[in-house]
């Protein structure tokens, strides 16, 4: 993949039947793996994956995302006839939205570097990925050491 400024990188996304479009400009604040619950659920996977934007470097098109408030001071956003999530935007983080980032054309180009919630990671769940892992945020604590809960 060449290598883009930040200035002109580009990518492109869309649900799983097409409806729902995105593109964003720039390169993600941050590129995350999330195991709390709410975002199990509402993937129904054991972990969610997401790239953090400034809501204006995000261009939505086509059918509109249907959002939900799924918790207070937060709302989730889907695709109305297929069902995929498409983001999360909540009041603790006021100027990002957050991308799944499988919705993505070139997912691989977004590379994780640490994981959110792992205090609500399933037991089963090991990843040996070598990225920090914080019990809650980074902004809550530090990263945890060791092994996983």
């Amino acid at each position: 993949m060449p290598n883009l400024s930040t200035a002109t990188a580009r990518r492109t996304g869309r649900c799983l039947c097409a409806a729902v479009r995105f593109e964003v400009t720039g390169e993600p604040l941050w590129v995350a793996h999330c195991h709390c619950e709410s975002c199990r659920r509402a993937t129904g996977a054991p972990m969610a994956t997401y790239a953090g934007f400034r809501p204006a470097n995000v261009a939505w098109s086509g059918t509109p995302r249907t959002l939900y408030a799924s918790s207070p001071g937060v709302q989730r956003g889907f695709c109305r006839d297929c069902g995929s999530p498409m983001s999360f935007a909540g009041e603790k983080w006021p100027d990002e939205v957050h991308l799944f980032v499988a919705s993505f054309e070139d997912p691989a180009s977004l590379r994780p570097t640490l994981h959110v919630h792992a205090g609500e990671q399933l037991a089963w769940l090991r990843l040996a990925d070598g990225l920090p892992r914080y019990f809650t945020t980074p902004r809550e604590g530090p990263p945890l050491r060791g092994e996983a809960p």
